[in-house]
């Protein structure tokens, strides 16, 4: 998918040599039709003479960027714009490869403004240094990637990842993997026609990261949905503090739009999450909780913690409450099932889990 006509997007590359930039460049050129800017081309453009050697382009660099604080490069872009014909508004895909300081990215942000987006590359220093062995390029090199790091800019560029829009790490992922981990926030994927739903499942035993992914990507959905039950709760990191979920999606608090479901497999303890209710200031019509949704009791989180010490449990009931519900309802089972539709204090939020009429199709 090509960003619509009449849109600009700047795309700038940062990262250590070798990190896979050019890979990248490559991938949104093939894919996008992005039109790539190389900053090796422009200080040529500026500084004629220069060497095509790895030594003599840092030094070029980075005396351009002592004249003026590296505000050169987005000089240069508005130059390229102007011999492109775009003098008022410029529209198009460009892809800057790549910032060397973070003055370049601030000019280039001050000029451009919501339609520059940063992408840092990053990798350990030891695959960097063995990809740099292999690298074949027509540029003359230096003989070690040790060489490399004797450029102050080069040894400070890991810096630029903390003003970035997106950090990846190449180490373990292909040219198609930093792809969609680079455009995810670019809205380069088509919304409109195709209904979609995406999962996210944690790979391991708890505490991957779940809750700060979901959190992150949750502004781009319209319907978050949580299942399980509460454990030991997702946590997001958030300015002034970090928030913990522990019934509802992660994302609440960072897509105050999305309607919020709990469906008929959660498992719920009323006090904890009215709690978190209050917290997160969630009213009641963007909330809904399935009627057939299991309710914990305070027997079962005692349970829990009687035999279940030994496997690290959380103690929160939520094996207890869900055998109660498997094995059958009343019966000789001690507490009795109780569902969501039959905790009055629940009431407010109780209907069927599904996509409210007005809610478009995307969801996580």
């Amino acid at each position: 998918m090509i960003p619509p006509e009449g849109t600009l997007r700047i795309v700038i590359l940062s990262g250590p040599i070798c990190s896979g930039k050019s890979k990248l460049a490559q991938k949104l050129r093939e894919r996008y039709s992005a039109k790539i800017i190389k900053t090796r081309d422009l200080i040529k453009q500026q500084l004629p003479n220069v060497r095509d050697e790895r030594e003599a382009l840092q030094k070029a660099g980075e005396k351009l960027d002592r004249s003026d604080g590296g505000a050169w490069v987005q000089n240069a872009l508005s130059r390229f714009f102007e011999a492109e014909k775009q003098l008022s508004t410029p529209t198009g895909f460009y892809l800057i490869d790549s910032a060397r300081i973070y003055g370049q990215i601030d000019a280039i942000r001050r000029g451009f403004g919501a339609a520059v987006h940063h992408v840092h590359l990053t990798a350990e220093e030891s695959v960097l240094a063995a990809r740099y062995k292999r690298r074949g390029t027509k540029t003359k090199e230096f003989s070690t990637y040790d060489e490399v790091k004797r450029s102050r800019t080069e040894r400070n560029i890991e810096k630029l990842a903390a003003v970035a829009d997106i950090v990846v790490g190449t180490d373990r992922c292909n040219a198609d993997a930093v792809l969609v981990r680079a455009t995810a926030l670019l809205g380069l994927y088509s919304r409109a026609t195709l209904q979609l739903v995406d999962v996210i499942i944690g790979g391991q035993y708890g505490s991957e990261g779940k809750g700060n992914i979901v959190g992150h990507i949750a502004p781009e959905y319209d319907l978050l949905v949580r299942v399980g039950g509460p454990n030991a709760g997702h946590k997001v990191f958030a300015e002034p503090e970090a928030e913990v979920y522990h019934h509802l999606p992660s994302g609440s608090g960072r897509a105050p739009n999305a309607h919020l479901v709990l469906g008929a497999g959660a498992v719920l303890y009323p006090k904890k999450i009215l709690e978190e209710i209050a917290i997160h200031r969630i009213p009641a019509a963007r909330l809904s909780i399935d009627p057939q949704a299991m309710v914990i009791e305070d027997e079962d989180r005692k349970l829990e913690k009687q035999l279940l010490a030994a496997i690290s449990s959380t103690f929160q009931g939520v094996g207890a409450a869900s055998a109660r519900k498997i094995m059958g309802r009343g019966g000789k089972l001690a507490p009795a099932v109780r569902l969501a539709e039959d905790v009055d204090v629940l009431k407010p939020f109780i209907r069927r889990s599904q996509c409210p009429a007005s809610a478009p199709v995307r969801q996580i």
